[in-house]
């Protein structure tokens, strides 16, 4: 492959976040600067097993910026952004330095950049070979399945590293996350301000021995942010508030006019919409919790602005609240608060512990609502989870 032409509408640029990858940092710059890129840089993020600089400084055309002590993926990717925008350069092609991705993959994304310079291409990993270790395969079903709750888009890798990012639109974008959980909150950000999420594959690399590749992935610490990071997007999302569009793609403002000229299709898709086990027992969560909270009067209301703004299928959401009506988890609930308050139960129902006392029965049915809720929608997603992944294996018998 030769450089590209810098001519040419585009700048793209490959860039390599490092951290303790001494032993194969050098053959993935390399192999990168090989790829039809007009330039390299390596983020240097606080490695103590080498100075990058140094082995890199015989190779001509890479540039390297370090951080003083390690401060995150997340950190060294918007360290590389700053850069490249200075620098006018449309793209960045994210390459892991551990040589998990291919280099020479680059041109599978080469394609899809020259269409516009508003898309984030996320390369995915090809899990069909040998040593994939299990739990990046659960991680990588479990973000996809978030990345569609909080964008409604489907993404078939959300934890592949392999990625290009347009540089002018992602740098406008504002991120809490500094680590790992930074690639499923820059994808959902980058979905919310219209910059288009498109696939393409490469291939992936495992060693046979799982003990011999290097990751600074730390399983609980990692997955604890992601989840934190998930919990605000989640919020984010639900707030009535709309986010500030930088490009492209339009909301679906039209969804009330298609149901209209389309009322069976539209239902059709109501139906089949996220309707994997995963996501219906989210919807079935969702429609228990907020089924349970004591709006009376509200509830098929609440659900259905959830399931909207949570891309939730909204018939299981709407349908799941009839297993919770009064008057029996009202009465579950007021009963715990009132153990929780006097530390006995109610055993009286009359006129007066109930249309009297009605300020107390409020406070007692908001507490146990409280701390029912949520052990109730968890149980209710399982229950529903068990039964769809059932159905889903006997349809393929």
């Amino acid at each position: 492959m030769t450089p590209r032409d810098h001519n040419s509408r585009i700048s793209i640029w490959g860039v390599i976040p490092t951290y303790n990858n001494a032993a194969t940092i050098r053959d993935v710059a390399a192999r990168t600067l090989k790829q039809q890129l007009d330039g390299v840089l390596v983020i240097d993020d606080g490695s103590n097993d080498c100075n990058v600089a140094e082995t890199l400084s015989d190779i001509t055309g890479i540039a390297v910026l370090a951080h003083e002590r390690n401060m995150g993926k997340g950190k060294a990717i918007l360290t590389a952004l700053k850069y490249l925008n200075e620098r006018d350069v449309t793209y960045m092609i994210t390459i892991d330095g551990d040589g998990q991705h291919y280099p020479e993959d680059v041109e599978n994304f080469l394609p899809a950049l020259a269409e516009d310079d508003h898309s984030i291409i996320i390369g995915v990993r090809d899990f069909s070979g040998q040593h994939i270790p299990g739990s990046s395969n659960f991680g990588r079903k479990f973000s996809n399945f978030w990345i569609m709750v909080e964008t409604g888009c489907k993404v078939d890798d959300a934890q592949s590293g392999f990625r290009a990012y347009p540089v002018k639109y992602i740098s406008q974008l504002h991120f809490l996350s500094s680590y790992y959980n930074f690639e499923i909150e820059v994808l959902t950000k980058a979905a919310w301000a219209g910059i288009t999420l498109k696939s393409v594959p490469v291939r992936v690399w495992y060693p046979e021995n799982p003990e011999d590749r290097v990751s600074s992935f730390r399983p609980f610490l990692d997955n604890f942010r992601i989840t934190l990071i998930n919990i605000h997007l989640v919020g984010l999302r639900m707030l009535p508030i709309p986010h500030k569009k930088l490009a492209g793609a339009a909301d679906d403002a039209n969804g009330v006019k298609y149901f209209i000229r389309h009322p069976l299709l539209a239902l059709r898709e109501l139906l089949v919409e996220n309707a994997t086990p995963g996501g219906l027992a989210a919807a079935a969560g969702a429609g228990a919790f907020f089924s349970i909270l004591p709006v009376p009067g509200f509830h098929t209301a609440t659900i259905i602005y959830a399931a909207v703004r949570l891309h939730l299928n909204k018939i299981m959401a709407v349908s799941i609240q009839h297993f919770f009506m009064p008057p029996l988890v009202p009465l579950l609930c007021i009963e715990t608060g009132y153990f929780l308050r006097h530390g006995k139960w109610l055993t009286e129902i009359s006129f007066d512990t109930v249309c009297k006392q009605l300020g107390s029965r409020i406070i007692e049915w908001w507490i146990g609502a409280v701390v029912l809720s949520v052990p109730l929608s968890l149980l209710t997603a399982l229950i529903v989870y068990v039964i769809a992944l059932l159905i889903r294996r006997k349809k393929h018998v």
